[in-house]
């Protein structure tokens, strides 16, 4: 996948001489594997005077921040759809692909950590200001997932945090993952899955790997089911739960999530038999509760 740029360039609760808010561009590396320790992630800031807020300003701090790291990225997320015009215009002008994802962990994390430790410090710094860094996504029905990419099996199930300390040695066609100490989860936390069987496997996880995969969710209404939330606004049908065994299993999952600090994992094999995946994604879901 090469190296990916999580992009976040806002207003903060900080004022000018003008009591115009400041404006910053926060840039971190995305943590693409459980081995990446979060200390060795590139990061770069930036702020951004009200009256220069544009895409020729971001384009230029985009350059800069290129220039101090050591790896070019090859792909930036962000997570603000209000901005996705002049982010993705600035981004375009580098050459590079920048998409509204939901992946953007270590950018949330990094925030929240401004928010609490940097700005209150500043002497501009205005509590009332103060905003969440969440957005909530207006999701569309969810889509069932096309007819070729249906499995033939799937099962609820659940590993500990300490299992993921291998991760980097097992066999994955697809996937992405993250380093489980971003959360701060004690080894024995129960970290949730979804396994999905099929003889089809291999292109199934080729085509997830497509999507900008965000989180997986159990749905209790219309009707109980597990659904796969992408990108920015779309949704697929992974399992629809039609037993009152399948639907206490959901229940758990979400449960077993929540503890997990949004920590949970999808996966794709051609049986239960197997111990290659051809698809192994650990995600996060953010702003849980």
């Amino acid at each position: 996948m090469g190296t990916v740029w999580e992009l976040d360039f806002y207003s903060r609760p900080l004022v000018d001489d003008t009591q115009k808010k400041r404006w910053e561009l926060l840039i971190c590396e995305s943590p693409l594997s459980v081995s990446r320790s979060p200390e060795s992630l590139f990061r770069y800031s930036q702020y951004c005077p009200s009256s220069t807020v544009n895409s020729t300003w971001l384009k230029e701090a985009l350059g800069q921040a290129i220039a101090e790291a050591s790896t070019p990225p090859t792909k930036v997320r962000f997570f603000r759809r209000q901005m996705n015009n002049m982010i993705v215009k600035a981004c375009k002008d580098m050459g590079l692909d920048a998409q509204v994802s939901r992946r953007t962990l270590a950018l949330y994390q990094w925030l929240e950590e401004r928010m609490t430790t940097v700005y209150p410090q500043d002497p501009d710094y205005q509590e009332a200001a103060v905003r969440t860094s969440s957005v909530r996504y207006e999701v569309q029905a969810p889509r069932p997932l096309p007819d070729a990419l249906e499995g033939n099996k799937w099962a609820m199930v659940s590993l500990t945090a300490a299992d993921f300390a291998d991760l980097p040695e097992w066999t994955i066609d697809f996937g992405e993952s993250f380093p489980l100490e971003l959360l701060n989860l004690p080894e024995d936390t129960v970290i949730p899955g979804l396994v999905i069987y099929s003889p089809r496997a291999f292109p199934i996880a080729a085509w997830m790997s497509g999507l900008e995969l965000g989180f997986i969710k159990f749905v209790p209404s219309p009707r109980p089911r597990l659904i796969l939330e992408t990108e920015d606004d779309s949704s697929w049908v992974l399992a629809d739960l039609t037993t009152e065994r399948s639907v206490h299993d959901g229940k758990t999952f979400e449960d077993q999530k929540y503890k997990a600090g949004g920590a949970h994992f999808l996966a794709v094999q051609s049986s239960p038999e197997v111990e290659a995946f051809a698809g192994f994604w650990l995600l996060p879901e953010l702003n849980l509760g």
